[in-house]
């Protein structure tokens, strides 16, 4: 995005220094034009262009789904994306775990001193290039501006509004003994991705994040009237801390097939070098469903028909024994524990 401040009327030293300073997270004539000049045009909403308060949203039928999330990715762009594409899909893919359909995002920027306008207008253009990409719209924004050195660029924290619709029972307590656990494609690219340009090893040309909006394979699933009793979607601790979370919060155990597990070779040579396992490697587009046993099929052919979900595979089952724990099956007959981080395997991958 090409940014003119020819009609800016702001001081000309700061016209011709095209960076965020102090004065544009003040609240006056800075402040305004920021908004007016690159939100505003980029976002493009009719709720946001009232510059009120609050946004006023008109009620839907069904239930109210609400979520928030931050972002404070590092570096702000990667491959495969940036920090806001990545803070619309993520928001958006919460929503569509509880089987809502988002349609209302809020944004916050925290800006730090010194970064480049242009910079923010290709974030704010790739977060509105997701919102309509996902069918959602920001309605409702704000912007504070941080001292050099205090803000690592841009964070960005969101919210997000969906509604569920009536009928429509997902949630982690309804996975029961029996359940096939599927997983709608490849694990571990989005924290590879942003392994290989942190610590520069070489990878970027092979591994891109896979930042997508799920919204639409989960409302695939559910047009087709799958029994959809669990879903999640595996970002931070990855595939790992996903299911360890179903399995405590439904009282099952969880038993998966490590052969079965899609993963890029790419991706597993890349976490065999720095030693990690790539059931704990974040994504952003990918999610695990918990089905009833016969509807497993028909759930891996509806996500196998999107882009975001051609290589979905059944993966394991949901078992009465070891409550609480989830058992992988490995290529060489044995089962090991599979068990969430105690710390941060890679921290700033969201």
């Amino acid at each position: 995005m090409t940014i003119s401040m020819d009609a800016w009327s702001c001081p000309l030293r700061l016209r011709d220094h095209p960076n965020i300073v102090l004065g544009h997270g003040g609240g006056g004539k800075l402040s305004s034009e920021l908004i007016e000049h690159l939100f505003l045009p980029t976002f493009d909403s009719d709720e946001l262009s009232e510059l009120a308060d609050a946004a006023v949203l008109a009620p839907a039928e069904g239930r109210l789904a609400v979520s928030t999330d931050s972002f404070v990715v590092h570096p702000l762009r990667f491959p495969g994306g940036d920090i806001g594409e990545l803070a619309v899909n993520g928001t958006v893919n919460d929503l569509a775990m509880r089987g809502a359909v988002p349609a209302h995002l809020t944004a916050g920027f925290i800006l730090e001193e010194g970064l480049a306008l242009e910079e923010l207008a290709g974030i704010a253009t790739s977060m509105a290039a997701a919102a309509k990409r996902a069918g959602v719209v920001i309605v409702s924004a704000d912007t504070k501006v941080v001292e050099r050195g205090h803000g690592d660029g841009v964070y960005i924290n969101t919210t997000g509004i969906g509604y569920v619709p009536t009928g429509v029972d997902i949630h982690p307590r309804r996975a029961q003994p029996g359940d096939a656990v599927v997983l709608s494609g490849t694990i571990g690219d989005h924290g590879m991705a942003i392994m290989s340009v942190r610590e520069s090893l070489g990878f970027e040309a092979d591994i891109a994040s896979d930042t997508a909006p799920l919204n639409g394979l989960v409302a695939d699933l559910l047009a087709a009237e799958i029994d959809v009793h669990v879903l999640r979607d595996p970002t931070r601790g990855g595939v790992a801390a996903a299911v360890n979370e179903i399995a405590g919060t439904a009282g099952v155990g969880i038993a998966l097939d490590e052969q079965a597990i899609p993963i890029r070779p790419v991706v597993n040579a890349a976490c065999e070098l720095l030693g990690m396992d790539p059931l704990h490697v974040a994504n952003e587009g990918k999610l695990v469903a918990i089905v009833p046993p016969d509807a497993a099929e028909t759930t891996v052919e509806i996500l196998r028909r999107s882009t975001a979900g051609r290589d979905a595979a059944v993966v394991g089952e949901v078992v009465s024994s070891h409550a609480g724990m989830v058992i992988a099956r490995t290529p060489f007959g044995t089962s090991r524990v599979v068990d969430t981080m105690v710390g941060e395997q890679l921290p700033r991958i969201c």
